[in-house]
């Protein structure tokens, strides 16, 4: 749709959402260092005081993107967005998950299509392998059917089989489904899956994505999607999967974000369980019916929002004291030697997240170093 040259004014005023967008097009600056750089100035003011960013250890191109951005171009985003009748959520939208806040890597921006209240309603992931037995189908829909029945959200990638299974297995109760894609808003794959992500918007469902209308399914992609899937949810239940699957990134991204992680066992010559098998040799939980998952999850400290809060109230204390660097108890804990990040944690007592943030800041400053195996005292 073309664009009059009076849209991209740079006078015109913006919204939130042009800011969030020209942040996450900043190029190669991994998501920790972004969010240092709107704690440091907030997101309006970072692209208002551009001429401080030279002290901060960013390459040309990215101090390029900040000063300059491409207003025109986040138009058009915004624009094909609301053309394909999804909302954009930043991170710092009221609606954005708090769940996938405390991931290693959430997303800048979602877009949205459906209903936003799902999602920070309680999720369960349910995945497995595209090329599913009848069996592995089967208890997926049943799976989901009987977890959407007790109100809880189940979310998936709408991938061919378990997927696809699992969605449909909420629906066929008017149950809540969420679907995180690899695509575009503006576009469904696999092409087959049309009609079934019509009937989840059809049924107050939602589908995510993390990626710009327009953007086609590659392969690197569905990692990266699988990663909210995971985020999304208080657990992760692999119905069928091969060794070599991406149902088991999945699984791993659910260890990683400290998520509960489930598999249902099958026969042993069953090639399409071998995976599930895998998982519960490494210690998932072996589910035999929901109760599994259910007394589980009951057991589980409710414990969301509080970091969030602790979070939120660190970035605060960061933003006042970032004048005193120097001074900062965590840099004492990074060694002239490489500190791995598991122990500047274990002595500082603070959360990863904290941890990842207030590294990063040090890094901009450049009072320590990224290197193989953790962080390197500079200064």
């Amino acid at each position: 749709m073309p664009i009059s040259s009076d849209v991209s004014n740079e006078n015109e005023k913006k919204s939130v959402n042009h800011y969030w967008l020209a942040l996450k097009l900043v190029p190669r600056l991994a998501f920790h260092r972004k969010l240092v750089l709107v704690e440091l100035f907030g997101i309006e003011q970072l692209f208002h005081h551009s001429q401080e960013l030279s002290s901060l250890n960013l390459t040309s191109k990215q101090v390029a993107a900040i000063r300059s951005p491409d207003w025109l171009r986040i138009e058009h985003i915004i624009i094909s967005a609301e053309q394909c009748h999804s909302k954009i959520i930043a991170f710092s939208d009221k609606h954005y998950p708090v769940l996938l806040k405390q991931i290693y890597d959430p997303p800048l921006i979602l877009f949205i299509q459906g209903n936003i209240k799902l999602l920070n309603q309680t999720q369960l992931a349910m995945v497995g392998s595209r090329n599913a037995s009848i069996n592995g189908r089967e208890n997926a829909f049943k799976f989901a059917k009987q977890l959407a029945d007790l109100g809880w959200v189940i979310t998936s990638g709408l991938a061919l089989g378990i997927d696809g299974a699992a969605h449909k297995g909420a629906l066929a109760i008017k149950g809540k489904t969420i679907a995180v894609v690899a695509t575009g808003l503006d576009q469904v794959y696999p092409a087959r899956h049309r009609e079934l992500a019509k009937n989840i918007l059809d049924n107050d469902g939602t589908i995510i994505s993390e990626f710009l209308p327009n953007t086609p399914p590659k392969p690197g992609y569905f990692p990266k999607r699988n990663r909210i899937i995971s985020g999304l949810s208080v657990g992760v239940l692999v119905v069928e999967a091969t060794i070599k699957s991406g149902s088991l990134v999945t699984a791993r991204c659910a260890l990683e974000q400290n998520r509960e992680i489930f598999a249902i066992p099958s026969t042993i010559n069953n090639p399409q369980a071998k995976g599930c098998h895998w998982l519960i040799k490494q210690g998932a939980k072996l589910v035999e019916d929901i109760a599994d998952i259910v007394d589980e999850i009951d057991q589980l400290p409710v414990t969301g929002l509080n970091l969030n809060r602790n979070i939120e109230k660190e970035a605060k204390f960061e933003k006042s004291q970032k004048q005193n660097l120097f001074n900062d108890s965590l840099l004492a804990s990074v060694g002239y030697e490489i500190t791995p990040v598991d122990i500047v944690v274990c002595l500082s007592k603070l959360p990863i997240d904290v941890v990842l943030t207030r590294l990063t800041m040090l890094e901009l400053k450049g009072l320590v170093a990224t290197v193989p195996g953790g962080y390197l005292r500079v200064k």
